[in-house]
């Protein structure tokens, strides 16, 4: 241990030495988890610092309230947030039974709080709902039941008080599968089953919807 002290003090080289002195093993561990923490450090910055436009609803934007509040939706709630070309992606659990498009009891309180994110920071942003559903049944009638969903959370959030003419929706059916070939019971098969949030800061990027499609009789999908 003395060496190691001694190396640190003449070398000026403090991260190299560490890995003789501690078990690589853990000194692995302890530098991903650094690495992931500076990484959504990031996010939640370039998320905070790209929405914001000096003034909204009147009131003088508050960054460090906003990461907070991104911060609350990460740790209660397992939200991913993150800066895409659009604007801000968050990607949390809402999810879906099988074939069907009613938004469960268990996604109300991050659907509620997630309203009020947007209400107190994004006030006059387009907000995108993107559908999708899991790989059983065909593309079509997938990507009208995915459509279905999007519409079901946006009619939540317009209870909740969001502007409904801000609240865009688009089904992308069974396209971007969380878990690829999970589709019913299988494990991980509601994941695939979801919607997905984009804040777009840049209204002139926004995406157009997907057109609807109407399924065939008798049709069961994800």
């Amino acid at each position: 241990m003395r060496r190691c002290v001694t190396a640190v003090m003449a070398l000026g080289g403090l991260a190299p030495l560490l890995v003789a002195c501690v078990h690589p093993g853990q000194y692995q561990k302890d530098m991903a988890e650094t690495r992931s923490e500076i990484s959504q450090e990031k996010q939640d910055r370039i998320a905070a610092d790209s929405s914001l436009r000096g003034d909204i609803n009147g009131v003088k934007s508050d960054v460090q309230s906003l990461r907070s509040d991104l911060q609350g939706l990460r740790t209660e709630f397992g939200a991913k947030i993150a800066a895409v070309e659009q604007g801000i992606q968050f990607d949390f659990p809402v999810n879906f039974a099988f074939n069907d498009a009613s938004v469960r009891d268990d996604d109300h309180a991050v659907l509620d709080r997630f309203a009020d994110v947007v209400k107190k920071y994004y006030g006059g942003s387009k907000v995108t709902i993107e559908g999708f559903a899991d790989p059983k049944g065909s593309q079509r009638f997938n990507v009208g039941l995915s459509q279905r969903r999007a519409d079901a959370v946006r009619d939540y959030l317009s209870g909740k008080g969001l502007d409904g003419a801000e609240l865009k929706t688009v089904g992308y059916g069974k396209t971007r599968l969380v878990n690829p070939g999970a589709s019913k019971d299988d494990p991980g098969a509601d994941q695939n089953r979801r919607v997905v949030f984009v804040i777009e800061t840049r209204p002139e990027n926004s995406p157009q919807p997907a057109t609807k499609t109407t399924a065939s009789p008798g049709e069961v999908s994800g």
